[in-house]
This record gives structure tokens, C-alpha cells and sequence, in this order.
């Protein structure tokens, strides 16, 4: 048998979302990030509502989930000071930077009203959605935000 004939078995471990080296986002996944179990479980079930399928992570595991997936959206818990998500930011930039889109979309969950700009928020941050968080406020918003992918 030639080697070139023979079967590669690295071949066989590329994802087919790979190009390039980077992974295509998979928009029918919905990062959840939060302190609290009991908002990541409301926000969770929201998403669900949109069809899409939730991936739940506290945010000192989050990054690590965000390396394994590319989901489509990110939705973050911002707590108290909208700080609680913070040490994500810099991952989810390096994400978009390398897809060269403003991918995955990212919206907060806040204690203010207003947009990311008069919250004074990073620049990855595409929307803002004022608690108490209900389906009527979520779901148009992720709505809107997945089907821009």
C-alpha cells in the first residue's frame, strides 16, 4: 500500500467547522454566563424558547467553554456592577478579531437601562437588557441578534 494511500488519523479529528485555523460560529448555540445558577437556568430556558440550545458556565469557567465552542450569541450576567463577566472580555474580543466579525454577539444582562455606549460599557458588548430579565425583554433581543449571523 502507497502512504499516501493510508488513511491520516490526525485528518480524522478536524472539526468541519475548522478554516483556517479558526472556528466558524455555530449559531444555534447561546453561551450563559452568570454567578448565579438560578439566572443562568431563567436566562437558559429563554433561549430555549428561541430554539436555540443553551450552554450554561459560571464565569470562571466560561472561558474555558468558550474555547471549545464558537457559540453564535453570548449572553452575560453583568451582577450587581455589570463587572461579574469582565475577565471575559478579552477572549470574546480575541474571538471576534480573529473571525473578522463582531462574532459571537454579546449581550448584558444589567441592573441600568440604556445602551453600551451611556453605560460606559467595552465595546464588545452589542446589547443591553435591563432586570428583572423576562422573555419579553430577552427574546426579541436574541432574536435579533442570532439572525444577524
Amino acid at each position: 500500500m502507497c502512504p499516501a494511500d493510508r488513511d491520516d488519523p490526525s485528518e480524522k479529528h478536524i472539526k468541519p467547522a475548522t478554516r483556517a485555523g479558526a472556528m466558524a460560529a455555530d449559531f444555534s448555540k447561546v453561551l450563559v454566563v452568570g454567578k448565579s445558577s438560578i439566572n443562568r437556568v431563567v436566562v437558559s430556558k429563554i433561549v430555549e424558547k428561541s430554539g436555540l440550545k443553551p450552554i450554561s458556565e459560571s464565569p470562571e469557567t466560561a472561558e474555558k467553554a468558550l474555547a471549545g465552542h464558537l457559540p453564535g450569541t453570548i449572553i452575560l450576567d453583568g451582577g450587581p456592577d455589570n463587572k461579574d463577566c469582565d475577565r471575559l472580555m478579552s477572549a470574546i474580543d480575541a474571538r471576534r478579531r480573529a473571525s473578522g466579525k463582531p462574532l459571537p454577539a454579546v449581550i448584558l444582562l444589567s441592573t441600568s437601562n440604556g445602551t453600551p455606549e451611556s453605560l460606559g460599557l467595552s465595546g464588545v458588548i452589542d446589547a443591553v437588557v435591563a432586570k428583572p430579565i423576562t422573555p419579553d425583554r430577552l427574546q426579541p433581543v436574541v432574536d435579533r441578534l442570532v439572525g444577524r449571523g
